[in-house]
């Protein structure tokens, strides 16, 4: 039976939520964020959420 591979639920709502908010908190206009210092914990969020997506969906599965 193949293996299917699928993308993990949880990270990707965070994904979203997080991406939302940094673009709803950028001003591209000025190129800078309303809320400094809680934009780059989102950013930092957003970052390790997508490494972690892609790390889960390149993962090497064992043939049996």
């Amino acid at each position: 039976m193949k293996n299917t591979k699928g993308i993990n639920f949880f990270f990707l709502i965070i994904l979203i939520i997080t991406g939302s908010k940094l673009c709803q908190h950028f001003d591209f206009e000025n190129f800078k964020f309303e809320k400094p210092a809680i934009d780059m914990i989102y950013l930092v969020t957003f970052i390790a959420m997508m490494a972690l997506i892609i790390k889960d969906f390149f993962k090497k599965t064992d043939k049996e």
